[in-house]
C-alpha cells in the first residue's frame, strides 16, 4: 500500500523541517515517488502520483508565472508540492494558497532547511520494500492456488485458503444467493450468514468486495468478502484467484476408476460428443468391453442422496462404490451394460436387453436389483434411476444418455414421500420436479432473478410482504375475491398492493404470459430457497 502525502509529511526527516500546509486538497493522496526538481516545465516528465520537493524556484518569477507552473502539475497528476523556503523564496505568496485550493492541489512549506536526498532516500525506501512485499503476497497467491488446483481442492477449501489469506470472512454464492461454501473470520459463521440473502441481494456485481465466479459467458456465483479492514487491491487479487481457481474446480474433469472403467467412460463420451459416429464401429467396440451384440438398448442414468463429501477423493471413492453395486445389480439380473461415472453421484449407464420379451418386466427386475445393491453403498440414504427411450442403434441410445439423467435428477428432486418406482420415464415427473432438473443452471437463475429481484429489494428496503401476496395471487389463477378473503383485507387494499407489484415490476398482471413467467420464477425461488414464500 502505497505511502500518501500525509505518511511522508510524518517522517522524521521531514517533520525537522517544520511542515506548514498552505493549501490544496486531501493529505490521503497516494505518493508513487518522490522527485526533486527546480525546473518550471517538470510537469512534462512526470507520470502521476509524484510528490515533488523543490527549494521554490519555480515561484519566484511573479504570480502569471507561479499559477502557471501549479496549474501544470495539477494537470500532470502529482501527489503534492513541498517547498522549502529560503533559497529563493522567503514565504508563498497569497497566490500560491489561492490556486491550490482552486486545483485541489496539496502544497507544503519548510521553514527549516531539509536535506532533500533523505527525504527521497526515506520515502523510496518504504516504496521498494512495500512493492517488494506485493510482489511476495502475488507470488504466494499465485503458489497457493496453482497447488490447491493441481490436488483439485473442495470449494470449501479453496474459499477457507482465501479466507486465510485476507484474515476475513469470504463466501461464495450461486446466482440465487445461496451460499455454496463459507469461511468466518473474527465472527461466528451464524452472524456472518445472517440474513445472508438480504445483505448479498444489496451488495452489486460492481462493489470491490465481489468478485464473479465462472467463465465470463456462464457466471455461476459470486465470491464476497465480508470485510473493510483488508487493502482492496490485496482483496482483489486473492478474490479473483481463488474464483479462477473455483471455476477449474467446476471444469476439470473427475479421475476414474481402473483400465476397464476408463474405456468405458471414454467409450460412452466418444458417442455423446459424436467423435464416433459409425454404428458398426460403436457396435464392435461395446462388444470388446462387454456389451451384447443383437440387443435393443435402454439409456439408463442412476441419481444418488448422498451427504457432501469435501475430500474429493472420498467422493471418488463413493461414486465408484455405487458404480460398482449397480453393476453387480446388472450382473445379477444377467444382463449385460456399460457404465461410467457422471458428476456427483450419478452413474450413466447403456443397458443391454434381448430384443424380445417384455420390457418393462426385465426394466423392473433389473432396476430393482440395482436399486438394492446401491442402498447398501455406505452414505446412500436415496437413489433413483430414469429412463431414456430404447433403440436398435447403440449411437441413438448414447445420445438419449441426457435425457435419462434429466429424469432422474427429476425424479430425485420429487418429495421421498411419493411412490417409489424401480424407474421413472419422462412422464412420471410432475412439474415442479422438472423445474428442479434446471434450478442449478445460470441461465434459469438468472431468469428468476431478472423476474423478481426488484420486488424482492423492494421488501427488504420497504420491510413489506408484496411477494408472498404475488404468490398467493397466483396460486388462486388472479381470484381476487378469494384472495383478499385469504389475506383479510379489503378489495381497495388488494388492489392498491397489486398495483404497487405492477409498478415495481413494470409488468401487466392481467396478461396471461405475463403470470406464467412470474409463477415460475417463484416455483424456482421455491426450489432454491426452500420454505422462504
Amino acid at each position: 500500500m502505497l505511502l500518501s502525502v500525509a505518511d511522508v509529511l510524518a517522517i522524521p526527516v521531514v517533520r525537522a523541517g517544520q511542515p506548514e500546509v498552505v493549501g490544496g486538497g486531501s493529505l490521503d493522496r497516494p505518493v508513487r515517488w518522490v522527485h526533486v526538481s527546480e525546473l518550471s516545465d517538470v510537469a512534462k516528465l512526470l507520470v502521476g502520483r509524484e510528490l515533488i520537493l523543490t527549494t521554490g524556484q519555480a515561484l519566484s518569477d511573479g504570480d502569471t508565472a507561479t499559477v502557471e507552473y501549479l496549474e501544470s502539475l495539477a494537470a500532470a497528476g502529482v501527489s503534492g508540492l513541498v517547498v522549502e523556503l529560503g533559497t529563493y523564496v522567503k514565504e508563498l505568496p497569497p497566490i500560491v494558497a489561492q490556486t491550490a485550493d482552486r486545483l485541489n492541489l496539496p502544497v507544503v512549506a519548510l521553514a527549516q532547511v531539509v536535506r532533500f536526498v533523505e527525504v527521497t532516500e526515506a520515502v523510496h525506501r518504504v516504496i521498494v520494500a512495500d512493492q517488494y512485499a506485493e510482489l511476495e503476497f502475488a507470488r504466494t497467491v499465485h503458489e497457493t492456488f496453482t497447488a490447491l488446483s493441481v490436488r483439485r481442492a473442495s470449494l470449501a477449501e479453496i474459499v477457507k485458503t482465501a479466507a486465510g489469506m485476507l484474515d476475513a470472512s469470504v463466501v461464495l454464492e450461486d446466482l440465487t444467493h445461496r451460499v455454496l461454501a463459507s469461511t468466518a473470520r473474527h465472527t461466528a459463521t451464524s452472524t456472518l450468514l445472517e440474513h445472508w440473502e438480504t445483505t448479498s441481494r444489496l451488495l452489486p456485481d460492481h462493489d470491490a468486495n465481489v468478485v464473479p465466479v465462472g467463465p465470463h459467458t456462464q457466471r455461476w456465483g459470486r465470491l464476497i468478502l465480508r470485510s473493510s479492514r483488508v487493502p482492496n487491491a490485496r482483496a482483489r487479487m486473492v478474490l479473483e484467484r481463488a474464483a479462477q481457481t473455483l471455476t477449474l474446480h467446476r471444469m476439470v474433469e473427475r479421475d476414474r476408476f481402473g483400465l476397464h472403467r476408463q474405456a468405458q467412460t471414454g467409450f460412452i463420451d466418444d458417442m455423446i460428443t459424436g467423435r464416433l459416429t459409425d454404428e458398426r464401429d460403436a457396435v464392435a467396440l461395446a462388444a470388446t468391453l462387454g456389451l451384447a451384440r443383437r440387443s435393443r438398448y435402454i439409456p439408463l442414468a442412476i441419481d444418488v442422496t448422498a451427504p457432501v463429501e469435501s475430500d474429493p477423493v472420498a467422493q471418488q471413492r463413493r461414486t465408484a462404490a455405487i458404480l460398482d453395486a449397480a453393476m453387480h445389480g446388472v450382473g445379477l439380473a444377467r444382463v449385460t451394460a456399460l457404465a461410467a461415472p457422471d458428476h456427483g453421484n450419478r452413474v450413466n449407464m447403456i443397458l443391454a436387453l434381448s430384443r424380445t420379451g417384455d420390457l418393462d418386466s426385465t426394466l423392473t427386475v433389473v432396476c430393482t436389483g440395482m436399486l438394492g445393491e446401491i442402498r447398501r453403498v455406505s452414505g446412500v440414504e436415496r437413489a433413483v434411476v430414469g429412463v431414456g427411450a430404447e433403440s436398435d442403434s447403440l449411437l441413438d441410445t448414447a445420445r438419449e444418455l441426457s435425457q435419462a439423467a434429466h429424469v432422474a435428477e427429476v425424479a430425485l428432486a420429487l418429495s421421498s414421500s411419493s411412490s417409489t418406482r424401480p424407474y421413472y420415464r419422462s412422464g412420471d415427473v410432475r412439474l415442479r420436479g422438472l423445474l428442479s432438473l434446471i434450478r442449478d443452471e445460470p441461465g434459469v437463475q438468472r431468469f428468476a432473478e431478472t423476474e423478481l429481484s426488484a420486488l424482492l429489494r423492494h421488501d427488504i428496503r420497504q420491510a413489506t410482504d408484496l411477494t408472498r401476496t404475488l404468490r398467493q395471487f397466483l396460486d388462486l389463477a388472479g381470484n381476487k375475491t378469494e384472495l383478499a378473503k385469504r389475506l383479510n383485507i379489503s378489495r381497495p387494499t388488494l388492489y392498491d398492493r397489486l398495483s404497487r407489484i405492477e409498478r415495481i415490476l413494470d409488468v401487466d398482471l392481467d396478461d396471461g404470459e405475463t403470470r406464467t413467467s412470474l409463477h415460475t420464477a417463484l416455483l424456482i425461488r421455491d426450489l432454491t430457497v426452500p420454505g422462504d414464500l
